[in-house]
């Protein structure tokens, strides 16, 4: 054991361990200098593109984004000055609804009030025409009853028709002083 310590200890004295051969760093050089090559020539211009290409699409999706949103504003003030019309345009047609209302109903009390009037007016004539009626029976009847009376009190014979009138309406002309005297 001790010999082979001595002897590696020999050949340790003349090379130093943390340098490699000169080989080993020449081949390694070639194959950093492929690899290298590969990468300049192949991976990095294909990874530029591609974040070329987010940049591009990410640029584009916040300018995509800006302009839709400024397209949203434009239609919320445009919604908003639509709707305000529409409030003013319906606070119009409720003014006008209740204007025409109040219209109608003054129209429907006026032709109410006139159709009243006629009904009354007809209702009066009306009465007035039965009263006449129910006068000129009674005048009639009292007429003729009161001939009668007369006839059986007086014992004589009233029966001439001009005679007979012209009492009644003396004695209906008297009544008439009568009641027309009571009434005061």
């Amino acid at each position: 054991m001790i010999n082979t310590s001595l002897i590696l200890a020999e050949g340790a004295e003349d090379k130093n361990p943390l340098l490699p051969e000169w080989y080993d760093i020449t081949w390694s050089l070639v194959a950093f200098a492929v690899v290298l090559f590969v990468f300049w020539k192949f991976v990095i211009p294909k990874y530029r593109t591609v974040l070329d290409e987010r940049h591009d699409t990410i640029e584009g999706g916040i300018a995509r984004a800006e302009a839709a949103q400024a397209e949203a504003a434009q239609q919320l003030a445009a919604y908003r000055e639509q709707l305000a019309g529409a409030r003013e345009e319906a606070a119009a047609i409720r003014d006008e609804a209740r204007t025409q209302g109040a219209q109608i109903v003054s129209d429907m009390k006026a032709q109410a009030n006139t159709e009243s009037e006629r009904i009354i007016a007809n209702g009066a004539a009306q009465l007035d025409a039965q009263r006449q009626q129910v006068v000129s029976e009674l005048r009639g009847d009292l007429g003729k009853l009161s001939v009668d009376l007369a006839e059986k009190l007086v014992g004589a014979s009233l029966s001439d028709d001009v005679k007979q009138a012209g009492t009644v309406d003396r004695f209906l002309a008297e009544l008439d002083g009568v009641s027309n005297e009571t009434a005061k």
